[in-house]
């Protein structure tokens, strides 16, 4: 019989029977809040039907399975909430000129509205890189992974000493500015500097102005050899920031630099154009082993090269595997093979669980056998 307190105490909808804990896979959710952080970067939050706890680590990311004017588009956004409140998640979304997702997602994305993530995945955290002291380099956006970090060791009470750059174009675009001084304020050993390039007519500014180089990192950050040190941002700004360091005789082995959408080409290539040189490259190769790939579900099969990827293969036979990323980040095409093997060559976007159960992630996997897909 259910007692009172039971039938009465929304608490209740949250016992350890009832709740689930997030894995890496495809959820559905539901959009709960949206929050204006600046005139152009927006927060969305999500929570699910039934209650999940959204355990990831700080600095992973998810991948939005969305629908645009009929086509299904995949986009990869960090995290930017913390593990600590686990039953709800955020992306903090900055809207892009001609930025096709963004802009619809500023324009469409409403309190209520669902759609189905994948994820968290991304081996950029600060889980797997402890250290007693961190620098936080952020520019722009990029500051998503970086506050899930600072809200997560804020809220753990961590000792951590933390010092947190981070570099804005103007005052108006500082993103959780009032929350980064709240945590500094609270804490002895949270450092918080804010970098802005340049002010725009009306606005007051007393902080540090212009860019981020080795005289305001010495200023901020005396020690900052000392540190382990994690960068997201813009990729000029990633690559100056890691010319700076080296050029100090920083040890690289304690650098730690968000990587997602900043892709090499030849990897971000569009699977089409991958399946197009692979055809001229067994029109110039005739005599080269080739592997075959069956597509069980479809009943389908294709001869490939060594070098041409399953995701490749796929897009040839017309099949299609969702596909965000393209360099094994997100996990978004992750298929299971039932037979063969393949030289894979990914970027945290699949569990060593998954490779164990058969799961490979299409987009970076090269048949070495002949192999069999479920799917």
């Amino acid at each position: 019989m259910t007692s009172v307190t039971e039938a009465t105490d929304p608490s209740a909808q949250f016992h350890a029977l009832n709740t689930r804990v997030w894995a890496n896979g495809r959820h559905l959710v539901r959009c709960v809040r949206v929050i204006q952080e600046t005139w152009d970067v927006k927060t969305f939050c999500f929570n699910a039907e039934q209650s999940i706890m959204f355990f990831f680590k700080p600095g992973q990311f998810v991948t939005l399975e969305l629908e645009i004017d009929g086509e299904q588009i995949m986009r990869s956004y960090t995290i930017s909430s913390s593990p600590s409140v686990p039953y709800s998640f955020s992306i903090t979304v900055k809207r892009v000129p001609g930025g096709y997702v963004s802009n619809w997602l500023h324009d469409n994305l409403k309190e209520n509205d669902e759609l189905a993530v994948h994820g968290p995945v991304g081996n950029f955290n600060c889980i797997d890189h402890p250290a007693e002291k961190v620098l936080l380099l952020s520019g722009g956006v990029g500051i998503t992974p970086m506050m899930s970090m600072a809200r997560w060791l804020f809220d753990t009470n961590a000792d951590v000493d933390i010092t947190f750059i981070h570099s804005a174009r103007t005052p108006r675009d500082i993103i959780f500015g009032r929350e980064l001084e709240h945590m500094c304020s609270r804490v002895p050993n949270f450092n918080l500097i804010i970098i802005c390039e340049r002010t725009e007519i009306g606005q007051a500014w007393n902080g540090y102005r212009g860019f981020l180089d080795e005289a305001k990192l010495k200023l901020a950050t005396p020690d900052y050899l000392n540190r382990r040190i994690f960068c997201c941002g813009p990729t000029p700004y990633m690559r100056a920031v890691k010319k700076l360091l080296i050029e100090n005789g920083f040890d690289m082995d304690y650098y730690h630099e968000e990587s997602f959408g900043a892709t090499p080409e030849e990897a971000s290539q569009d699977a089409l154009e991958q399946a197009e040189l692979a055809v001229k490259q067994a029109e110039e190769d005739k005599d080269a082993d080739t592997f075959t790939v069956d597509f069980e579900a479809s009943g389908r099969s294709i001869q490939v090269l060594p070098g041409e990827t399953v995701h490749a293969a796929a897009s040839r036979l017309g099949l299609n595997i969702p596909k965000a990323c393209g360099v094994g980040i997100c996990g978004t095409c992750k298929v299971r093979k039932t037979s063969g093997d393949v030289d894979i060559q990914h970027n945290g976007g699949i569990t060593e669980e998954d490779l164990n159960d058969g799961y490979i992630l299409s987009c970076c996997s090269t048949p070495t056998s002949n192999l069999s897909i479920d799917g």
